[in-house]
């Protein structure tokens, strides 16, 4: 399965990812490197945990356009 993800660094440097279409699964990284591969088990972990609880793998994202 391919997911999109977020990458962003924070005050001190450090890579936050996320996982938008699965809530709760955040990682981090000190290179962005470590932090992709830190995301992708993240995401292996919380499809497994969301299915032992019987929760929807995903849920619904989108794009939407805003004029600024």
């Amino acid at each position: 399965m391919k997911f999109n993800i977020t990458l962003d660094r924070d005050e001190d440097g450090v890579w936050v990812v996320e996982c938008p279409s699965i809530p709760g699964c955040i990682s981090q990284g000190k290179t962005r490197e470590e932090a992709i591969e830190n995301i992708q088990e993240a995401i292996q972990a919380c499809l497994e945990v969301r299915a032992e609880k019987g929760l929807p793998l995903t849920v619904e994202t989108r794009q939407v356009e805003v004029a600024i």
